[in-house]
């Protein structure tokens, strides 16, 4: 299938326009045309928003100076402006009487124009050799495009890895069915830091360093980098190059568990922040404003604050004040938008945590965009950023043998979310509209608005929500969260992204089509057509607040400690584990929020919640729990521990 590139000619002068837009598309058509590109005109920068707004297709936009009758260059300049506000990802151009034209638009136009062309040159030939130039310099994938090649090259291997391009499972009695699930060219690609040609991962100076630039411009970073082993691994590089053992940090209790992890690793000090809580959906929820305000105010000495925006529900923070205060305090902004993504893409989802002003952006590419899974990307915006130190930490955590297939996922997903993203998450969004109405048609299932799903304290916080990730309310339906999976796994083959007691989350992405919707339609009636007598459904006990740390996490972790059975002898909390210091990170998956870290004082509510919660709840998994003798056990700091790491109690 050929792509259609479609370029709009924004000018009041209608002769002008036609005589463009015929000798433009007369080149297009005498001349190699691999892109599709088309023409089109619009008399008036209303006209011409509109039709950016509409056309899915437009991949760039020509202004003619002479904008409208008696117009300056303020109306060239804001019309530049409101395209950049609106899809950036679109290429300008404009067509000038003179050069102080071009140096006056220069000084005044903050998007970053592709061109220029002179109305009494009139070389459409020219101008379309330029045109096509820019769009293939956008849509390169110098890293896929090298893989390609050296795949058609069929080189013999006598290096890693060690099925040689598939050859070791070709025609394999046990395991040749292996080679024909996976396929021939995926094998062939899976290569090695052998090959020169396909750059260092480590150390990229070709293919992969151009690719990173590229991915750079169109998610509107100074620098970006592929990682290969996920959002986790990139958070804790991050942690790595801005913290030093004993540096301050705040961030979001209710963060990934690789922050966490990231935390133990760098030896930083953590001051965790609650975040809110919605208790009628057992959904957790931004940190209040005031909270992250009053922590900046009450930690002049932290060094990084770290938030994750938008959260797996899809609430996003107003992120630009938060940012904008922190950075007034001295405090460097990580934002982890493992499930944001896609954002850049679409003005509907943007501002994006670079756009906001973040120094540093996580995302898991392969969650919301078309990368494969473990695929993506660290955004850089830190005008202090140490591109050596960061470097070293990144080669520290990154394998010395990368996926290649993985890499060229992350080129072609940039590659797509560049050239048609925005035509893809306008479907997406349609389809997200579409879906929310018809079940909420259904009588039984309802779809949870923002004002809903929004705990109290943060309703004043101009939190928004991602609209492709929708909340299905199943109170109603008379089946519990677990059940009504399998009821969608078993009978429809329908795989939802999660549950809570009393609800389900389905993630639409650029891959959702109407065919899909129709089948989870389909499944929703027919379950609601049920009528299942309403039942109680059976609630998480609620997780305790914070207590505190008694010492550094990265201290606690690496002492031996002992272990404590969770339960004594009568199956009642053990209450020798009250005041003692946790060496492990505990998490119950749902709602995966740590309740203990490594570090922190065990008080009688966390032993309360975590016994209620093994008891009232057998299928839920408990990360972070020992074994002793075949019961369940938390691993805490012993006497001897509590004096080598200079442990205190009363530490707040």
């Amino acid at each position: 299938m050929n792509p259609v590139s479609r370029v709009l000619i924004v000018s009041h002068d209608a002769v002008l326009a036609r005589a463009m837009s015929k000798g433009l598309q007369l080149a297009a058509q005498t001349l190699s045309n691999p892109f599709g590109l088309c023409f089109s005109t619009a008399a008036s920068p209303q006209n011409a928003l509109a039709d950016i707004a509409a056309d899915g297709e437009l991949q760039m936009v020509l202004v003619d100076r002479y904008l409208q009758s008696g117009g300056s260059y303020g109306d060239v300049v804001a019309l530049l402006n409101a395209i950049g506000e609106y899809r950036p990802e679109l290429s300008c151009y404009v067509l000038l009487g003179d050069e102080d034209e071009k140096l006056q638009i220069d000084e005044l136009a903050s998007h970053a124009l592709s061109g220029y062309f002179y109305r009494d040159e009139a070389d459409y030939p020219g101008w379309f050799r330029i045109l096509s130039a820019e769009l293939a310099e956008k849509s390169a994938t110098p890293f896929y495009d090298a893989l390609r090649r050296y795949v058609s090259m069929a080189k013999d291997s006598w290096h890693t890895p060690g099925h040689c391009g598939g050859e070791s499972l070709r025609g394999s009695p046990w395991v040749g069915d292996f080679h024909e699930f996976v396929g021939e060219n995926m094998l062939r690609a899976d290569l090695s830091v052998s090959v020169p040609m396909l750059d260092s991962l480590m150390h990229p100076t070709g293919v992969i360093a151009e690719a990173q630039a590229l991915a750079a411009k169109a998610f509107g970073a100074r620098e970006t980098y592929f990682a290969t082993n996920g959002t986790s691994t990139s958070n804790k590089v991050i942690f790595q190059t801005l913290l030093a053992p004993g540096d301050k940090l705040l961030l979001d209790r209710n963060c990934h568990k690789s922050v966490h992890h990231g935390v133990i690793l760098s030896g930083a000090r953590p001051v965790y922040l609650d975040s809110s809580v919605n208790r009628q959906y057992g959904i957790f929820g931004p940190v209040p404003k005031a909270t992250i305000f009053q922590a900046l105010a009450d930690n002049p000495d932290a060094r990084v604050l770290i938030l994750t925006s938008c959260t797996y529900d899809g609430l996003r923070y107003d992120l630009a004040p938060i940012i904008e205060a922190a950075h007034a305090a001295g405090i460097k902004v990580i934002i982890d938008e493992a499930w944001y993504g896609h954002a850049r893409f679409h003005p509907a989802l943007r501002p994006t945590a670079m756009e906001a002003g973040a120094d540093y952006a996580t995302q898991s590419t392969h969650k919301v965009l078309s990368a494969f899974s473990q695929a993506s990307m660290i955004h850089v915006n830190d005008p202090d950023f140490d591109a050596h130190l960061f470097r070293e930490n990144f080669n520290m955590h990154a394998s010395t043998s990368p996926q290649y297939n993985l890499i060229a996922s992350l080129d072609v997903a940039r590659k797509q979310a560049q050239m048609e993203g925005y035509r893809l998450l306008a479907r997406t969004l349609k389809l997200a509209e579409e879906l929310r109405l018809k079940i909420d048609a259904t009588g039984v299932f309802r779809v949870l608005g923002l004002d809903e799903l929004l705990p109290e304290e943060v309703k004043g916080d101009g939190v928004r929500l991602d609209p492709t990730k929708l909340t299905i309310d199943i109170s109603r339906s008379g089946y519990g969260a677990g059940e009504l999976q399998r009821e969608l796994f078993e009978r429809f083959n329908i795989q939802v992204e999660k549950s809570t007691f009393n609800t389900l989350t389905l993630l639409l992405t650029i891959g959702t089509t109407k065919s899909k919707v129709s089948r989870l339609m389909d499944a929703m009636l027919r379950l609601a057509r049920a009528q299942k007598p309403p039942r109680p459904l059976v609630r998480l006990p609620e997780i305790p607040r914070f207590t505190r740390l008694a010492c550094l996490p990265r201290d606690a972790y690496y002492e031996a400690g002992e272990r404590l059975a969770l339960f004594d002898d009568e199956g009642r909390p053990n209450s020798a584990l009250i005041g003692r210091v946790a060496c492990d990170q505990i998490v119950p998956y749902p709602p995966g929020i740590p309740v203990l870290v490594p570090g922190q004082l065990i008080d009688e509510s966390v032993l309360t919640y975590l016994a209620r919660l093994m008891k009232a709840q057998k299928g839920i998994e408990m990360h972070g729990l020992a074994d002793l003798q075949g019961e369940m056990a938390i691993r805490v700091l012993g006497e001897e521990d509590l004096s080598r790491v200079h442990c205190n109690i009363n530490m707040s």
